[in-house]
């Protein structure tokens, strides 16, 4: 698979077809998507103003791809410093990841540090202040951290949203990102097509006619 940097410099390179910067602006999202997939892929496309037809204005994916790779930049700085601390405790002789009161107890997934699972409801601010503020975070454990949206620091003011599968999320009523998770009681088919049609409408390509 290749990476982020790669995708990233072909999003650049104005020899190749519109279509294939657009396909490799997307694969950025495989290695950091903030929001997860298609809640980040769809905040970029209102950020950075991707029109329904990409040709008509190729810089746009330039916006969203940079706009990316800065909060992207961000985060891999956190996982060094992280790392780095990992070492260091180690070579004192602890071995157990120390509970604290960081963001990383809270993530969902590799690169998910403010999953929005609906897709359409998601920070409206640029990525990077959003994963920065998410970054410095504190929320300390007795204090129900997951309850507590580390965007926009409002605590228990939650709507359930059920995946139409196996989970339910609590989302933050101001952002929608998910706060808490639990598993479903029963499925609800039509709820999961009527999410699935959403998600391919949201992912397809924007120039695209659905087929």
């Amino acid at each position: 698979m290749s990476s982020f940097n790669t995708h990233r410099r072909r999003v650049y390179d104005e020899g190749l077809p519109t279509r294939v910067r657009h396909t490799n602006m997307r694969s950025c999202l495989v290695r950091f998507a903030p929001y997860g997939f298609r809640a980040t892929y769809h905040h970029l496309c209102l950020s950075a103003g991707i029109p329904k037809n990409p040709e008509k204005d190729p810089s746009s994916l330039v916006r969203a791809v940079e706009e990316l790779n800065e909060a992207r930049q961000l985060w891999l700085a956190d996982e060094r410093a992280f790392a780095n601390n990992r070492r260091a405790d180690k070579a004192r002789g602890f071995r157990q990841v120390k509970a604290d009161e960081s963001w990383r107890g809270w993530q969902r997934g590799w690169g998910n540090i403010a999953y929005c699972p609906e897709p359409t409801m998601h920070p409206d601010e640029p990525l990077p202040v959003v994963v920065e503020r998410v970054l410095r975070s504190s929320v300390l454990p007795d204090e129900a951290p997951a309850l507590t949206c580390r965007v926009c620091g409002i605590q228990d003011n939650t709507s359930a949203w059920h995946d139409g599968a196996y989970r339910i999320h609590q989302l933050c009523r101001e952002c929608g990102v998910s706060l808490a998770v639990r598993r479903a009681d029963a499925r609800d088919p039509l709820l999961a097509t009527g999410h699935a049609r959403q998600r391919k409408e949201i992912w397809r390509p924007r120039n695209e006619s659905p087929r």
